[in-house]
C-alpha cells in the first residue's frame, strides 16, 4: 500500500497541480482579456451609404463626457427625410457602421430613415470602448435626433443588433423613465443575447463567469420595465447567440410584442431570410 500511495503521489499530484494552475491561468486571462472579447472594433470604414447609391449626411456627435463620435443620417426620401419614422441603429460588437450598409436599402424600402452611429473606439469615433461609454454614446445619438433635429420620440424606432440590443434596451428604458410621454415608438432586438454573463456562462461552463465578468449588458433584466412595443428578431440557426436567447427575451417582454424567426447565421440571417425579415419589420411599424 505505501508503494501504491507513493506512485499515486508521484504521478497524480503533479498533474493536479498543472490542472489547477492552468484553470487559474485561464480564469485570469479571461478576466483581464474580456474587453477584447466583448468589443472587436475596426477603424477602417470600408463602405458608406454612397457605396450603394444612397444619400446621407455625415454627422459628428459629442457625448456628455466630451467624446467625439461619427454618425450617418440616411433620409427616407429627399422630400420627406423622416418618412414613416427613424431607425436609431445600435450596431453589434464587431467592425463599425461601415459594415451595416446592407440594412439601409431594406429600411429605405419600408419608408424609414436610418441614423447609425459608431460607439467610441469604433470607426472614426474617438475614445476607448466601455460598457458605460456605449450608454453615453447612445444617449448622445438620442439627444441629437430629438433635440437637434427635433424629431418626435414617437417617430423613433430603436434598433439593436446583437450586443447593440443591450444598448438599445438601455436607451429605451432610460428615456421612458425620464418621461413616459417621450418614449420611443418601438424597440427592435435582432440576434440579441439575454445578457453577456448568460452567454459567457454557456461558452465557459467550467468557470465562475458571473464572478469574473466586468460586463452586464443585461437586456432581459430591462425588458420587463419597457412598456413600448417590442419586436424580437432571431435566427433559429444563429451560431453565435443561440435562438433560445431570443425566446427568453420575448417571454419577459411586455405586450404588445412580436417574435420573428429567421433562418441563416448570426450575421447574415436578415439577408438569407430577407422576405421574412422585411415583412416582420413592416408589420411591426404599421401597428406603431
Amino acid at each position: 500500500m505505501p508503494i501504491f500511495q507513493s506512485i499515486v503521489q508521484k504521478l497524480l499530484l503533479p498533474s493536479l497541480r498543472i490542472l489547477v494552475f492552468a484553470y487559474i491561468g485561464l480564469a485570469i486571462a479571461l478576466y483581464f482579456g474580456q474587453s477584447n472579447m466583448v468589443f472587436m472594433p475596426s477603424k477602417d470604414v470600408l463602405e458608406t451609404p454612397k457605396s450603394i447609391g444612397l444619400k446621407f449626411e455625415d454627422i459628428q456627435l459629442i457625448t456628455t463626457d466630451n467624446v467625439n463620435l461619427s454618425a450617418w443620417f440616411v433620409p427616407a426620401t429627399d422630400n420627406d427625410p423622416i418618412g414613416k419614422g427613424v431607425i436609431l441603429f445600435c450596431h453589434g460588437n464587431g467592425g463599425n457602421i461601415g459594415n451595416r450598409v446592407s440594412y439601409l436599402p431594406i429600411f429605405k424600402d419600408l419608408g424609414l430613415a436610418t441614423f447609425l452611429f459608431n460607439y467610441r473606439g469604433y470607426g472614426k469615433s474617438e475614445g476607448k470602448t466601455t460598457e458605460e461609454g456605449t450608454y453615453k454614446d447612445v444617449e448622445a445619438a438620442w439627444q441629437y435626433l430629438t433635440q437637434e433635429r427635433n424629431i418626435p420620440p414617437q417617430k423613433i424606432i430603436i434598433y439593436g443588433e446583437s450586443l447593440g440590443g443591450a444598448i438599445a434596451s438601455y436607451i429605451a428604458q432610460t428615456t421612458a423613465q425620464q418621461n413616459p410621454q417621450n418614449s420611443a415608438a418601438g424597440l427592435i432586438l435582432a440576434s440579441t443575447f439575454t445578457s453577456v454573463s448568460d452567454r459567457a456562462a454557456e461558452l465557459y461552463p467550467f468557470l465562475p463567469i458571473r464572478l469574473l465578468s466586468k460586463f452586464s449588458y443585461n437586456s432581459i433584466e430591462r425588458l420587463p420595465n419597457i412598456k413600448i412595443p417590442v419586436l424580437i428578431i432571431h435566427s433559429t440557426e444563429d451560431e453565435i447567440i443561440p435562438f433560445h436567447h431570443g425566446e427568453k427575451n420575448f417571454q419577459v417582454a411586455n405586450t404588445p410584442k412580436k417574435l420573428v424567426k429567421l433562418r441563416g447565421d448570426h450575421n447574415g440571417g436578415f439577408l438569407d431570410s430577407s422576405e421574412t425579415y422585411r415583412n416582420g419589420i413592416d408589420e411591426f411599424i404599421q401597428k406603431l
